[in-house]
């Protein structure tokens, strides 16, 4: 039998369940959405189903309306069905997959098992959301069959975004099935595996709730406020910028202490069994209703008087809120200026300031704490690493931080300090061992406990490490800004590594050089890198910094030539004769997207993809073939025997995207919006991107690829300027767009309708290119222009002037 998930059940509508459910439905998988029926029904009440069905329609409506949107889109709502346990329960034998996510108490757990039990289908998986209930204790009383079907599949909020998946097998649990669910898990949501063991806050959360307990614990203890505390602990030692108690706001301190105590209560015998004990503060402040976020006040509190915004801490002796300075340590000043995340993490922790000791005793305890869990959380190191990184948005996890600064150094400081050191470090060292993580003939070996020896990860032949084929040697061409990486088989990758991808002008010349190596030394091409966090940057754009310096000094002629060399690039890409797929994800903006719509053949699209051609915004237009190029994904989407369209019917929602600087929110939503056509592809899982890419390339070349026929295009022509006069004309009225707004965009009407032409026309692609440059120069000579270019590169937001 092929086993396949057609159709999953939701348990639980709150907001991990809505979640999930939503997770589910963007899949493509038909989600069955069940919750209680309300109690204190009237008699009228207790017969209408609209009633009995409110709370899980509530939980429903909450993911419709959600910010962060929890759905890729919104349409995808319409594969959830909602109902209720007592009279839809049945139902949920039509399910492969029943997930429950109710509250977290073992009785009302095990009572639900109970009914699962009776209308489960033969083959029908069940698992359970739960972080702290023991699965055996879940599934005492059930029968064998059921328990073989029975597991844990722990996700972290929100779903959507937060990639980890934790898979907890029960002591029953069919082998085939886990398998089965973390492939399901990693190719279909996109998920990263970590396999836990069934102990308590299985992996992520023990070793993530140990390490901001024990920094609160020593913050009080080493006299240190909140804000320093945070600022020890965010980008410098390679947290995100929430790092300890922003982490916390943002969760919920009820959530934070709830997992911390039912983790106490847990771990008798754990030798740390003390770090996980809240500080008196923190339970008055949630006594007090300071949850977080959720109650617009925790650790910090955010004030609006007015057009101003005041950022406050709280005082842990007097509970007032008040403002903060900026944190100043000489450990986090030598931080700063270090390039390399090692590098900063070495001066705070090896520093001898007062900030510097508080940071070293937190990590040194948590080093040394993530170490003593192996076997007992998990069997691997990397599970542990990627727990962290994947549920806490680290960018090391434990045993990558402790290679990062040193592991011989770390623990000779441990060892002076009076930290017990686990033998199992002692041994490793004593045996030459200096290193939890090593490369060797381009593949990535861990150290392994049990077997003292380090051994290859588990990893998916669908993925493919940019980073690993670098230090295999792999690159076959490179300069400053981007590398092509020989990714096998006649394939190579285009990787930038610009900060957040920018495109400057030497990749722009790279590119260029790139075509002609490719076409003489593989069979395709594919656009991608491998950078960056969560959501991550594909490009997020041009070089503003350039442009601007020659619009500075008049060289206008000089922009122009840059601007021509760039459309020459991508239409010599896209004219090449070879494949090219580009691979995008996250920030795809502007430039980005351009070599996106122009370059390739295909594109195969992360599922979080902010896509967009954003350059109105600092009062620019698309100028790298752009404006052509979207126009022709619209257009070209219409099947050649139709000949008697409206072109006006394309040039509207073209116009629209280019003129209001639209961005998707999905990849799902870009395909909504025309960047991506019907042959684009959509991936879940980012580590599977390149691969996939790789895959379409090589179907491409054995099919016998011919390069497109470069052609005439129809263009809509003079009656596009009045189709967006009146657009835009509606848009000021609303004081949805400024002037300014709207003299940029009556010129990039005119530009994607291919200038003053009649209705219709049919004219050389190269007509759209020169209007883009000629636009594009003459934008840089507006005051306002420059204002807006200057602010976005000083805030990172766009100026509406």
């Amino acid at each position: 039998m092929v086993r396949k998930i057609r159709k999953a059940g939701v348990i639980g509508s709150g907001v991990m369940g809505g979640g999930i459910a939503a997770l589910l439905a963007s899949a493509g998988i038909k989600t069955l959405l069940l919750d209680i029926v309300p109690f204190d029904l009237n008699a009228d009440e207790k017969n209408d189903p609209t009633v009995r069905n409110s709370i899980a329609k509530a939980g429903l409506s909450t993911m419709i309306m959600s910010q962060p949107p929890l759905l890729m889109d919104k349409r995808d709502a319409k594969r959830i069905t909602v109902g209720n346990l007592e009279d839809d329960i049945d139902k949920l034998a039509e399910c492969d997959w029943i997930i429950e996510v109710v509250l977290e108490h073992l009785k009302i757990k095990q009572e639900l098992l109970q009914k699962l039990e009776k209308v489960r289908k033969e083959t029908g998986i069940v698992s359970t959301n739960t972080s702290g209930i023991p699965l055996k204790k879940m599934s005492e009383g059930l029968s064998k069959a059921f328990r073989q079907h029975f597991l844990g599949t722990h996700f972290f909020n929100p779903v959507r975004y937060m990639r980890l998946l934790e898979i907890i097998p029960g002591e029953e649990t069919r082998p085939e099935i886990l398998q089965f669910m973390a492939d399901f898990g990693e190719r279909r949501l996109g998920k990263g595996i970590v396999w836990a063991k069934d102990t308590p806050n299985f992996v992520g959360n023990r070793i993530g709730a140990h390490g901001i307990v024990k920094a609160m614990q020593t913050m009080l203890e080493d006299g240190l406020t909140i804000p320093e505390a945070d600022a020890l602990f965010g980008p410098v030692m390679g947290r995100p910028r929430t790092a300890m108690f922003k982490t916390c706001d943002l969760v919920g301190l009820d959530i934070m202490a709830h997992v911390s105590k039912n983790t106490y209560d847990l771990i008798p015998d754990d030798e740390q069994r003390d770090s996980f004990v809240i500080p008196e503060f923190v339970n008055r402040m949630i006594e007090k209703g300071f949850l977080g976020k959720k109650a617009e006040s925790g650790f910090y509190k955010t004030e609006k008087p007015g057009k101003k915004v005041i950022r406050k801490v709280i005082n842990p002796e007097t509970f007032e809120y008040a403002e903060y300075a900026k944190p100043a340590f000489p450990c986090l000043d030598r931080a700063k200026q270090a390039k390399l995340l090692p590098d900063k993490m070495k001066a705070v922790v090896y520093g001898g300031d007062k900030g510097a000791k508080f940071a070293w005793k937190v990590l040194g305890s948590s080093l040394i704490y993530s170490a003593n869990r192996i076997p007992e959380i998990s069997d691997t190191i990397v599970d542990i690493d990627n727990a962290m990184k994947w549920g806490y948005n680290f960018e090391a996890g434990p045993f990558e931080t402790w290679d990062a600064i040193g592991v011989e150094a770390s623990v000779e400081k441990m060892e002076k300090h009076g930290f017990e050191v686990p033998e199992k470090i002692r041994n490793m060292l004593a045996a030459g061992n200096t290193c939890f993580y090593k490369t060797e003939n381009g593949k990535v070996f861990f150290y392994d406990f049990a077997s003292e020896s380090y051994k290859e990860p588990a990893i998916s032949d669908n993925v493919i490490s940019l980073n690993v084929l670098r230090k295999a040697d792999k690159v076959a061409r490179k300069c400053d800004s981007a590398s092509l990486i020989d990714i096998g088989d006649g394939v190579f990758c285009c990787e930038f590594h610009t900060r957040m991808n920018a495109i400057n002008k030497e990749i722009v010349t790279f590119i260029s050089e790139v075509i002609d190596y490719v076409d003489a030394n593989g069979i395709g091409l594919v656009i991608g890198n491998q950078a960056g966090g969560t959501p991550g940057a594909f490009s997020a754009g041009g070089d503003l910094f350039y442009m601007g310096a020659l619009a500075q000094l008049g060289k206008f002629s000089e922009i122009d030539a840059f601007l021509k060399m760039a459309q020459q690039g991508i239409q010599k890409a896209k004219y090449s004769d070879f494949p090219i797929v580009a691979a995008p994800y996250g920030m795809t903006l502007g430039g980005g997207c351009e070599v996106c719509i122009g370059a390739a053949d295909k594109i195969v699209a992360h599922a979080e993809l902010y896509m967009g051609l954003v350059e109105i915004g600092v009062g620019l237009l698309p100028s790298g073939g752009g404006c052509l190029n979207l126009w022709k994904k619209f257009i070209n989407a219409v099947p050649e025997p139709v000949t008697d369209y409206d072109l006006g019917k394309f040039f509207i929602p073209v116009f629209m995207n280019i003129a209001t600087a639209k961005v998707s929110t999905s990849a799902a939503h870009a395909r909504a919006m025309g960047f991506l056509g019907p042959n684009d592809r959509i991936v879940f899982n980012r580590d599977h991107l390149i691969g996939e890419a790789k895959k379409d390339v090589l179907k491409m070349a054995d099919e016998g690829y011919a390069p497109p026929v470069k052609k005439k295009i129809k263009v809509f022509g003079e009656s596009a300027q009045g189709m967006a006069n009146a657009e835009l004309f509606n848009m000021l009225q609303g004081k949805y767009v400024t002037e300014y707004d709207v003299f940029l965009a009556k010129r990039i009407a005119y530009v994607i309708s291919g200038g003053d032409v009649r209705d219709n026309s049919e004219i050389d692609e190269e007509v759209i290119l020169k209007l883009e440059r000629e636009a594009f120069t003459d934008f840089w000579k507006q005051k306002k222009t420059h204002a807006r270019v200057e602010h976005m590169l000083k805030t990172g937001k766009p100026l509406r002037n």
